[in-house]
């Protein structure tokens, strides 16, 4: 595999690009900075095919990132494979929009291939190529220029093993039949909507002791200026104001501005500076939230009682059962909330009832549901057992 110098300029990216929107799959990877700043800062993006790899530094004065970003979000004839990849997909977004189409993550396949729920990068190379990933560079500043030959190296490793790895995780993944399984996967980590970030949407983010409409309002309003206030100042929202500190405002508010030296996380100042007053601002203009906005309750979600519960442990351990029998991440067959509203006697939308997860879990977790399928200890091992009893 070719090996390009560090790209800082825009005829050598769009050349590559031009390239690589024939390739069948390119790999994708991005280093970035967001400990002070509430956008993450694209410091390095690494890709590659199976003929060439290459790292671009997007702070180069003057580079015209479009024809990447065309080749990642416009060009549906290319896969782009990822590891792990949503915070790449994050920041693919928030500079285009959209988020790239078709893609393949591979930590995500490692769970349809029996690899565990998360596998790290070093260890699914470790795996399937036998190397030993440097971590040495794990902890650089990318933002800060200029890059050694050592960082580089260390950036494009990440796209130059996975270049030879995806191939042989497809292989497997024919060999299994369990491809199609990842397709409903792959659509929700690419749907937008994870990356969009809506101000009216952030209190969604923040736990609050009760549910009621006009804490909620507040709340919705205190965290919709927080967000406004953060993207502003490019600073990370608990530079503003933390958390906890919303919720207790949200809970507790202040009746005036100068209540806010009081209030515990803020500092004095607000009692009497601008940023105070907009927030006081904020909590003034706060309306009960409407019932079609409002949570589900907590024991709605669902309303288990005691012999729900107990259910819910038994469909727990029929999964880990299961996944162990077909060599597959329990994650990927089924999440709690679906066990738990089965076992709440919900039966339509559910992922487990319908296509792969039916065939493999979800039939046996509805016949156990239901009183056709129980639990026996053959030969002091756990066992699956059919029942003519339905109760």
């Amino acid at each position: 595999m070719h090996i390009h110098p560090l790209i800082t300029d825009s005829a050598t990216l769009a050349n590559l690009c031009t390239r690589l929107a024939q390739a069948d799959f390119v790999c994708v990877d991005t280093e970035f900075m967001r400990e002070n700043t509430f956008w993450p800062e694209l410091c390095l993006i690494q890709i590659a095919d199976v003929n060439e790899a290459a790292a671009i530094d997007p702070m180069a004065p003057g580079l015209d990132m479009k024809p990447l970003l065309d080749l990642m979000t416009e060009n549906h004839d290319v896969l782009k494979v990822f590891h792990a990849g949503g915070q790449d997909l994050e920041i693919i977004y928030n500079l285009t929009g959209k988020t790239p189409f078709p893609l393949f993550d591979t930590q995500v396949a490692a769970m349809a291939l029996g690899q565990g729920e998360q596998i790290g990068y070093s260890n699914l190379v470790d795996a399937y190529l036998g190397i030993v990933v440097d971590k040495g560079a794990r902890f650089t500043d990318w933002s800060r220029r200029p890059l050694d030959a050592r960082q580089i190296e260390y950036a494009i490793g990440d796209v130059t093993h996975l270049a030879e790895i995806f191939p042989k995780m497809l292989a497997k993944l024919r060999k299994t039949g369990r491809g199609a399984w990842l397709d409903q996967e792959m659509e929700r980590i690419g749907d937008p909507a994870n990356y969009a970030n809506d101000p009216e949407e952030a209190w969604k983010r923040i736990r609050v002791p009760g549910r009621k409409p006009d804490l909620l309002g507040r709340l919705k309003a205190l965290a919709r200026w927080r967000e406004i206030e953060a993207r502003q100042k490019d600073i990370p929202r608990g530079r503003i104001v933390k958390d906890e500190t919303i919720a207790d405002i949200a809970g507790h508010p202040p009746r005036k501005q100068g209540d806010l030296a009081k209030v515990r996380g803020l500092s004095a100042s607000w009692a009497n500076n601008d940023i105070g007053a907009r927030m006081m601002a904020a909590l003034e203009n706060a309306v009960p939230m409407g019932a079609d906005e409002m949570p589900q309750r907590d024991d709605r979600k669902p309303g288990l009682g005691k012999d729900g519960a107990l259910v819910a442990d038994l469909l727990k351990l029929l999964l880990k059962i299961r996944s162990k029998e077909i060599d597959v991440a329990a994650r990927l067959l089924a999440r709690s909330e679906d066990l738990e509203a089965l076992a709440a006697g919900t039966r339509g939308d559910l992922p487990i009832l319908t296509g792969w997860r039916f065939e493999q879990f979800g039939r046996d977790a509805l016949d156990l549901v239901e009183g056709r399928l129980a639990f026996a200890v053959v030969g002091g091992k756990l066992k699956m057992t059919r029942t003519e009893d339905v109760t």
